[in-house]
């Protein structure tokens, strides 16, 4: 490991220059921002797709809603959580942003446990196993849309 020695911070030079416009431009470009919201959306059509798939492969219509409500156990408090994120007030300040956050990201995690603990009382005849897919194939939409740029990431 090298060390670097104070004297040899003296020495070094600071060299920042500022982007131009064209160049913040082309680097916004190149790393736009995700939607919270396009997440969400692809969580809906995740879960549609697990229903059907369930279907065709059970042809119970106790797995399909078990897994359908595996799904909605992720998407419903995520959209709660993607509305509390562009809201007004949390783009008031850092500060705001930054307690926002944690705040709806609780608020997400208690209702999601919440719904889990609900189900044997909301479903009736609900098979876990199916319920738990849909929870998990739901979830796991989060590392796709890391992967998969063109198709969440908005052209500016």
């Amino acid at each position: 490991m090298t060390r670097i020695l104070p004297e040899d911070q003296e020495d070094a030079q600071d060299v920042f220059e500022p982007l131009t416009a064209e160049q913040a431009q082309a680097l916004r470009k190149q790393l736009p921002l995700l939607s919270v919201w396009r997440v969400v959306l692809a969580q809906v059509l995740v879960g549609l797709l697990l229903a059907v798939v369930v279907w065709w492969v059970t042809a119970r219509m106790s797995a399909v809603y078990s897994a359908v409500y595996g799904a909605l156990a992720v998407i419903v408090p995520a959209a709660l959580f993607a509305r509390g994120l562009t809201s007004r007030v949390a783009s008031v300040n850092v500060g705001a942003a930054v307690f926002g956050f944690f705040l709806w990201e609780m608020v997400k995690i208690g209702l999601t446990v919440a719904m889990l603990f609900a189900a044997p009382r909301l479903v009736s005849d609900l098979s876990w196993p199916a319920m738990l897919v849909g929870l998990v194939v739901t979830m796991k939409v989060y590392w796709v849309v890391l992967g998969v740029r063109r198709v969440f990431y908005p052209v500016v």
